[in-house]
């Protein structure tokens, strides 16, 4: 439901939130240089920009959790509901670049601005304290020129949706093609999409575009079959890059926004697993494989890979503020593994000499969700709506701003966000930046770092949910062959016997 509070553009009548009404209908329409319609898609967080990087990259997320999952996500009567969201977030995605042409050379990276840094009251996204129906200030687009982070995560949630959308075959093509159009633009026009000072670089900083490389890759590779796509995502030279040896790095293993690797090392181990293509990829899959194997060790309290607070949360970001986000993505990742794990056939897996039962895994994400529902020192849920204690003042400008038909200005809203009382409006389903690394947490709303909720964050909560809920389909939680549906057979089948000699 999160996500239909977040919904930017004309909502459909059947959107759910009350206090949400048709927002931003003149963006990219008003920028003097894009003149186009960038109308839709999401709010990012507790404001009303539209980042592209983490939007696109919490659209592959959601996707591959329904392609996984789909028969759980059916039998809780909310696969038509993800669907729609995931379609909302594509739709955007498409009409941010040219996505009837084969070639490109440029994308769009965000609307509207945050940066309050330089002074002054211009109003803007971050400065105003506005609901998004009232916006009056310009909206400005960003546009990129070498972008290849950016354009790959986008390449890669396309090709993730056409394969949840296979069955619509006009649409699912046109995500296929939007997505071949932004994989080549990122190869050829290399670059990070954001430079230092930029707005981007300000709110959601990319390190390196390697990982997207690789990420990329391997969903290209599963929506189309192309082996290319394949021999880039398992270059040795790529893997190198992208940090698969750097073992002492702190932040190794943490799947991210930012850093999509451990998603890619997880989804190619899928490939072995499964389809085992052999030579010339073996190499890497092996590798791939074997680095899973570790990052899933290092989730375990007893390697003492990374601390976890008194309360049980594990601190990925190292003590950082907003953990949750890093938490849930790690849980999805060894629930999924040990899904993989037992399609295969596989009862668990070896750290160093010991071996772990794939029970060992679901019991590290088990834990991580429980403690983000109530099983922490303070016996709140961080997801709002959830339970009986949680979050009654996240930073969000919809949410704390009454519905009540009066328009408050930039500055008009601020008496909304310093106030004490709880927000007027409920949003439902939002998980926080969650807690300290004491367990502590202060409900307050201008403190981001505990209240805000972001898009990144709940699509890896949504994925780390379905995928660890006990919901019975069959003898396999996952769908072990559709994501192959575009793979042509690895091995070609023999030809028939010759028929019986006669003389």
């Amino acid at each position: 439901m999160f996500f239909n509070a977040q919904r930017s553009g004309p909502l459909p009548k059947h959107n759910g939130v009350s206090w949400r009404g048709n927002s931003c209908m003149k963006d990219g329409l008003s920028d003097s240089t894009v003149r186009r319609s960038l109308v839709g898609g999401f709010y990012d967080a507790g404001d009303a920009i539209k980042f592209n990087y983490p939007m696109a990259w919490s659209m592959t997320m959601l996707s591959w959790s329904v392609i996984e999952y789909k028969a759980k996500y059916e039998a809780i009567g909310e696969l038509d509901h993800i669907k729609e969201i995931i379609k909302w977030g594509t739709d955007y995605i498409l009409k941010t670049f040219n996505s009837s042409a084969d070639t490109i050379d440029r994308i769009v990276a965000q609307v509207g601005i945050g940066d309050t840094s330089k002074g002054g009251s211009q109003p803007n996204d971050h400065y105003c304290w506005m609901r998004p129906e009232d916006i009056d200030y310009k909206r400005p687009v960003t546009e990129c020129h070498s972008c290849s982070d950016l354009a790959s995560e986008m390449a890669a949630s396309l090709a993730a949706a056409s394969i949840v959308f296979k069955d619509s075959k006009t649409y699912s093509d046109k995500l296929v093609k939007g997505a071949k159009a932004l994989y080549k633009f990122g190869r050829t026009q290399r670059g990070r999409y954001s430079p230092n000072g930029s707005d981007q670089a300000i709110f959601y900083n990319s390190t390196s575009y390697w990982d997207e490389f690789v990420w990329g890759g391997a969903w290209m590779y599963f929506a189309t079959g192309n082996n290319s796509y394949l021999t880039v995502a398992t270059a040795p030279g790529m893997a190198k890059h992208a940090g698969a040896f750097w073992f002492g790095s702190p932040n190794y293993g943490v799947l991210t926004w930012d850093d999509k690797l451990p998603g890619a090392q997880v989804l190619l181990s899928r490939l072995r697993l499964f389809l085992s293509p052999g030579y010339p990829y073996e190499e890497i899959l092996r590798t791939f494989h074997n680095q899973t194997d570790n990052v899933m060790c290092s989730y375990l309290p007893v390697f003492n890979s990374f601390n976890f607070t008194k309360g049980g949360l594990i601190q990925l970001n190292h003590g950082g503020p907003q953990p949750l986000q890093y938490a849930v993505n790690a849980a999805f990742l060894a629930s999924l593994y040990s899904d993989y794990l037992e399609s295969a056939d596989t009862p668990g897996w070896y750290c160093g000499p010991n071996f772990y039962t794939t029970e060992v895994l679901r019991k590290f994400a088990r834990s991580q969700l429980d403690y983000i529902l109530g099983k922490n020192p303070l016996k709140m849920s961080y997801v709002v709506g959830f339970g009986n204690k949680y979050p009654k003042r996240p930073h969000h400008r919809g949410a704390s701003i009454p519905h009540n038909g009066v328009k408050y200005g930039c500055k008009g809203g601020f008496k909304w966000r310093e106030t004490k009382k709880a927000n007027p409006n409920i949003l439902v389903g939002a998980m926080v930046a969650g807690p300290d690394r004491h367990d502590g947490f202060k409900d307050i709303r201008t403190n981001y770092n505990y209240t805000e909720p972001t898009l990144a964050a709940n699509a890896g909560l949504v994925a780390a949910l379905i995928s660890i809920a006990d919901i019975p389909t069959g003898r396999y939680s996952i769908d072990k062959n559709t994501i192959f549906s575009a793979i042509p057979p690895m091995f070609p089948t023999p030809p028939p016997p010759p028929s019986a000699w006669k003389p």
